[in-house]
């Protein structure tokens, strides 16, 4: 997939890629996770990109380790992050990729910011490599086609 990650901007590191006839910014936030919509909107702002054009990633605890779903908006589901996003954003209704995390029996404050145990950090490489593959088939063949191919199973 290549690219890295390594450049500051918009309260973010930030790198581009490539996806086929595509430029992509990908971002991470250098925010507080609970004031990732600061950097969000602040990326919005630096690049102008319209609200159709962002693509959303993360974490999920209603989706078992490792499944990925596609969606055009929603709720927060109780995770900060996405609620500082969509209050930056001013909607729900964004793309975004959410990517399962499971559901723990304790704490789910404590739970994500634990370490991955050893069989989810295994399997993290594949992981990232799907969410990849997600991000641009997206690109290339639009929301609706993506989420038919991706939100199966």
């Amino acid at each position: 997939h290549g690219g890295r990650v390594t450049d500051r901007a918009a309260k973010s590191l930030t790198g581009r890629v490539r996806s086929g006839a595509h430029e992509l910014v990908v971002a991470k936030p250098q925010t507080w996770m609970n004031l990732s919509g600061q950097a969000a909107k602040a990326l919005r702002t630096k690049y102008d990109v319209p609200l159709e054009r962002v693509l959303v990633v993360h974490d999920e605890l209603d989706l078992p380790f490792g499944r990925l779903r596609i969606r055009t908006g929603g709720s927060s589901a109780g995770n900060h992050g996405l609620d500082s996003v969509i209050t930056s954003f001013g909607t729900k209704t964004f793309p975004r990729i959410r990517v399962g995390v499971g559901r723990p029996v304790g704490d789910a404050v404590d739970y994500v910011l634990s370490p991955f145990t050893n069989d989810e950090r295994a399997r993290l490489p594949e992981l990232v490599g799907r969410v990849a593959d997600a991000v641009e088939y997206t690109v290339e063949h639009g929301l609706e086609r993506a989420m038919t191919e991706f939100n199966r199973g």
